[in-house]
């Protein structure tokens, strides 16, 4: 470690240095090239689009009817409510089989852990499939059931770090103050850990509100399902780019808000007073002897 890291200079950390002079150098390469591209790219596929007359009048028009708006928001609410619904229920669910991987009866372990890694591994549209056609489940209870199933079982095993990552001595203490172990889960494990989780726990429920668009594949009538009923009923060709012009921000709007939503919470969390460490003054001359002066 150098004088810069011990010294605790903003820019190096445990883990890496200051970059010199020729690697800033490097970096703005990178930095430069990569913009370079990332704009040819976009350049190019705004030359496609005037090409193609995407932005004509003609082609944009239909959207300020109010029965296409209406079918927009429609969808959009179905989605934001089976989102509702999968989030809540997926947190809920992936708080039990958490606490059944961490029972210490060894037959809850083992069937917790069972279904945990059943429904990790198997495909989210798999399962939302099989609901509806097999079991003849409705759309929204089919999609919201997958939806859970998958990212419950993932939540758990994120629960289950959270709840591990916890230091030793937290858990010896509390037994030592006559604590049961649910008293100890509550009060002194879930609250410290959720504060480490909180970043992750929401990663995970803008995985959760994207896979929402599967919906439209058995027919339930969301944001997407709008789209495509919209772009089918369009006289021009390719009607499907302006709508999804028009829906693809909605979707990278509402995951950046839940990205800036848990960037903000995380960092809240690390200004919380109750995290910070405690100020120690500095030593002072004295005596270390009882009665000393």
């Amino acid at each position: 470690m150098t004088a810069h890291a011990l010294h605790g200079d903003p820019g190096s950390t445990a883990l890496y240095d200051i970059p010199g002079p020729r690697a800033r150098r490097r970096h703005f390469l990178y930095g430069t090239v990569s913009t370079a591209v990332i704009l040819a790219l976009l350049g190019w596929i705004g030359y496609l689009l005037f090409d193609t007359d995407q932005f004509t009048a003609g082609k944009w028009s239909p959207f300020a009817y109010t029965g296409i708006q209406r079918l927009l928001l429609t969808g959009l609410g179905n989605t934001l409510k089976a989102f509702a619904y999968a989030s809540v229920l997926s947190l809920a669910l992936g708080a039990v089989l958490a606490t059944g991987r961490l029972s210490a009866h060894r037959p809850v372990r083992w069937a917790a852990t069972l279904c945990v890694e059943f429904f990790r591994a198997m495909p989210v549209l798999v399962m939302i499939f099989f609901i509806f056609v097999a079991l003849k489940v409705q759309p929204l209870p089919a999609l919201v059931a997958g939806l859970t199933l998958y990212n419950g079982s993932v939540l758990a095993e994120v629960f289950r770090t959270g709840i591990n990552a916890v230091e030793r001595g937290q858990r010896e203490a509390a037994y030592a103050l006559g604590m049961r172990k649910t008293q100890v889960m509550t009060f002194v494990l879930a609250p410290q850990a959720v504060r480490a989780m909180l970043p992750t726990i929401i990663s995970q429920l803008v995985v959760a509100l994207k896979d929402t668009s599967l919906g439209f594949l058995i027919t339930y009538e969301e944001f997407l399902h709008a789209g495509k009923l919209i772009a089918s009923n369009l006289d021009y060709d390719l009607p499907f780019i302006p709508v999804v012009m028009i829906i693809s921000p909605v979707y990278i709007g509402m995951c950046m808000l839940l990205s800036w939503f848990a960037t903000r919470m995380a960092r809240r969390q690390r200004r919380n007073p109750k995290t910070e460490a405690a100020h120690v003054g500095p030593a002072e001359a004295g005596s270390l002897l009882p009665g000393g002066p």
